[in-house]
C-alpha cells in the first residue's frame, strides 16, 4: 500500500509539468494565430453582423448614431419597388453568361497550346497578361478602342463599309455587351493557365489507349478529358460566377454605371447609395440581398456537382 500510494505521489509532479506544457504550448499557438483571428474579426465578422443590423435601419453615417432609425423590412420592401436595383440585379444575371463563354474559349485554348504550339511559355505569358494587369490601365485601353468616332475598332468597321457602327460603351444598347467582352478577355488568361495545369495531369496512358480502341479525338476528348477536368471546370464556375457579382472596377472605370443605367451592378449602385447618396442602411439591405443570391446559386452549384462533377 505503502508503494502504490510512493508512486502515485511521485506521478503528480510530473503530470503537473505535462500539463503546465501542455498550456504553454497552447498559449503559444493561440499567440500565432492571434493577429489572423483578429484581423478577421474587425474585418470580415463585424462588418457583416453590422451590415445585417444596418439592413433592418435609415442611416446616415455622417450625422452618427444619433441618426440612426430603425425601419424594420422597409428597406427591403422599398427594394424590389426600386427600378434601378431590379435593372443592376438583372445586369447581374445576364454577365454571369461571361463565365460559361471564357471558360469554354480558356479550355480550347488550352488544349491547342498544349498539343500544337511551340513556345508554349511564351503564349502562357500573352494571355495571363490582361489578368494582371492594372483594370484601370485596361480600361482605358479599351475607352480607346471603342471611341465611338475616333475608336480603331469603329474606324475599321468603317472602312468595312458600316455607315453607322456601334456606340459601344457610349450606347445604353451595347454598354452592356461591350463590358462583357472586355470581362471576357481579361479573364481568359487565369482560366486557361488553371485547365492546361489540369491537362497535365491527365496520363498519356489513356488517350493511347483510346486510340488504340479506335476512338477518335472527339470521343478522347469527351470521354477522358471532360470528366478529369470535371473538378477543375466546377472550382472555376463557382469561383467566376462568384466573380460577375463582385463586378465593380471595371465599371467604376469604364461607364460609372451608364449610360441610363445600362451597365449598373449591384455592387456599384452599393456603392454609389452608401457613399454618394449616404443612405448605409439601404445600400447593406441591397448587400444582404447579394449575399443572399450569391449563397442561393453556391447551394444550386455544389447540390448538383455529384451529376457530372467525377474525382
Amino acid at each position: 500500500m505503502s508503494a502504490t500510494t510512493e508512486v502515485l505521489t511521485q506521478d503528480k509532479p510530473v503530470r503537473y509539468k505535462r500539463n503546465v506544457r501542455r498550456r504553454q504550448e497552447n498559449l503559444a499557438g493561440f499567440l500565432f494565430v492571434s493577429p489572423m483571428l483578429i484581423g478577421v474579426t474587425v474585418l470580415t465578422l463585424l462588418p457583416i453582423i453590422a451590415t445585417f443590423v444596418l439592413s433592418f435601419a435609415d442611416w446616415n453615417f455622417v450625422a452618427g448614431m444619433s441618426g440612426l432609425k430603425w425601419v424594420g423590412i422597409e428597406n427591403f420592401t422599398k427594394l424590389f419597388g426600386d427600378a434601378v436595383f431590379i435593372k443592376s440585379l438583372k445586369n447581374n444575371l445576364i454577365f454571369v453568361l461571361t463565365v460559361p463563354i471564357y471558360m469554354a474559349v480558356s479550355l480550347i485554348l488550352a488544349i491547342v497550346i498544349n498539343k500544337n504550339v511551340y513556345w508554349k511559355g511564351f503564349f502562357k505569358v500573352a494571355y495571363f497578361m490582361p489578368y494582371i494587369s492594372s483594370v484601370v490601365a485596361v480600361a482605358v485601353v479599351w475607352q480607346v478602342l471603342f471611341h465611338p468616332s475616333a475608336g480603331p475598332v469603329n474606324q475599321f468597321l468603317m472602312s468595312l463599309g458600316f455607315t453607322n457602327p456601334p456606340k459601344w460603351i457610349a450606347d445604353p444598347a451595347f454598354a452592356l455587351s461591350s463590358v462583357m467582352m472586355i470581362s471576357v478577355w481579361i479573364s481568359i488568361g487565369f482560366n486557361m493557365i488553371i485547365y492546361m495545369a489540369g491537362l497535365q495531369s491527365i496520363p498519356r496512358d489513356l488517350y493511347e489507349a483510346a486510340e488504340i480502341d479506335g476512338a477518335n479525338a472527339w470521343v478522347r476528348f469527351r470521354r477522358i478529358t471532360l470528366p478529369i477536368l470535371s473538378p477543375t471546370s466546377f472550382f472555376l464556375l463557382v469561383t467566376g460566377i462568384i466573380s460577375t457579382f463582385k463586378v465593380f472596377d471595371l465599371i467604376a472605370v469604364l461607364t460609372s454605371g451608364g449610360p441610363i443605367n445600362s451597365t449598373s451592378m449591384i455592387v456599384w449602385y452599393l456603392y454609389d447609395t452608401a457613399f454618394v447618396n449616404l443612405r448605409v442602411g439601404y445600400a447593406s439591405s441591397m448587400a444582404v440581398i447579394l449575399f443572399v443570391c450569391v449563397l442561393f446559386i453556391t447551394f444550386l452549384q455544389w447540390a448538383g456537382q455529384k451529376k457530372w462533377v467525377n474525382y
